[in-house]
């Protein structure tokens, strides 16, 4: 349940990211457009130098463009961007752009660096930035800074930056929250989607999902795979004669030493009521016989107590392997005739028949 629940959320993450690369690659197709338009109404101003520049930002955006194209790592495509924006801004900032305007667009990176990276670096990173204003406002003598700002342009923009950077802080955080919200209610419906309520094993509907998948498996590579059909014996008698609570703690303590028995690999559901199925991938008959025989034996000498009285607990299963089957339908339906002729026999046993405590079967076990 867990990876099946792990994969889905990654599928999900891959599908936010490759959202977060199409708009990226939108707006650095909207920053080259500027950076041109604006680099030639510089030029036709006679700003030959700043026209350049602008023009070069322009090209390292489309430098930064291909290479996702090319490589499609979505990491340097972010990395990079934001590395091309922050070098602008520094230039804007110190050359002040055209009539001291050039630090105005520093209203844009607040927003894009914490939409690109966590609130814990985009504020890392926002600070480095600070800092690189106020050298730039405060030493304009030192080399290639040109600009030479107001006491007053000072004030208002430090205030207002701050202002749009705490905003932007305040609602990433408050969407990072709701998106963590939903993921979490997400996975909750999911697993309860897929999981039986009382006992924690997989669900009728998750099982057969599984076994579809198993099944083109096995058709795409050949790999082999069994199943297990179990119920437990005389079940009513003991809802009857205990009540209803004493069934379903006997369900529970069951799935448990069932989950305790079988490999990591497999999977144990709930298939209804007291009948319970295990997919055992990479499994031959044999095998498969033999896990069931261990689990019927386990339960048969186990003690199931509930409210000081002892309940008599046995389980017989019909086991089949796909190698008996040509689909899915027919595997359940080996599986179902092997538990009925266990139940015919007396109860308490595995059908095909295997001895307990040594790993003979029958014929048809063997074929």
């Amino acid at each position: 349940m867990t990876e099946h629940t792990t994969t889905s959320h990654q599928a999900a993450g891959e599908r936010e990211d490759a959202q977060v690369s199409l708009l990226l690659t939108w707006l650095s197709a909207m920053a080259i457009a500027f950076l041109v338009a604006i680099g030639g109404k510089a030029w036709f101003a006679g700003h030959d130098t700043h026209a350049w520049v602008l023009w070069a930002f322009a090209v390292l955006v489309a430098f930064n463009m291909a290479s996702f194209a090319r490589i499609g790592n979505r990491t340097l495509q972010k990395g990079g961007l934001l590395t091309i924006v922050g070098l602008l801004l520094a230039y804007l900032i110190a050359s002040g752009g055209e009539s001291n305007t050039g630090p105005l667009w520093f209203y844009v990176f607040p927003p894009l660096l914490f939409y690109l990276t966590n609130l814990k670096t985009g504020t890392a990173i926002l600070l480095f930035c600070y800092l690189i204003a106020v050298v730039v406002f405060q030493f304009p003598g030192l080399p290639l800074i040109a600009a030479e700002y107001s006491l007053d342009f000072k004030i208002r923009f430090f205030a207002s930056l701050t202002f749009e950077s705490i905003f932007c802080f305040v609602l990433e955080a408050s969407r990072l929250k709701a998106r963590n919200e939903l993921v979490e209610l997400a996975q909750t419906q999911e697993h309860a989607a897929k999981t039986d309520e009382l006992t924690g094993l997989s669900n009728r509907r998750d099982m057969q999902n599984r076994l579809t998948n198993e099944f083109s498996r096995y058709q795409r590579s050949g790999h082999h795979f069994s199943i297990a059909l179990i119920d437990l014996d005389l079940f009513k008698s003991i809802n009857d004669q205990f009540g209803h609570d004493a069934g379903d703690e006997v369900l529970r303590a069951f799935s448990t030493m069932m989950n305790a028995i079988i490999r990591q690999t497999d999977v144990a559901s709930r298939w209804g009521g007291e009948e319970f199925l295990i997919l055992l991938p990479d499994t031959s008959l044999l095998q498969a016989l033999t896990l069931a025989e261990r689990l019927r034996a386990e339960v048969a000498k186990n003690r199931f107590v509930f409210q000081g009285a002892e309940l008599p607990v046995t389980i017989s299963a019909g086991v089949c392997s796909i190698a008996k089957a040509g689909s899915i339908g027919d595997l359940l339906k080996q599986a179902d005739i092997h538990l009925y002729n266990a139940k015919q026999a007396g109860r308490n046993r595995i059908a095909p028949r295997v001895r307990s405590q040594s790993v003979e079967v029958t014929e048809e076990s063997q074929a």
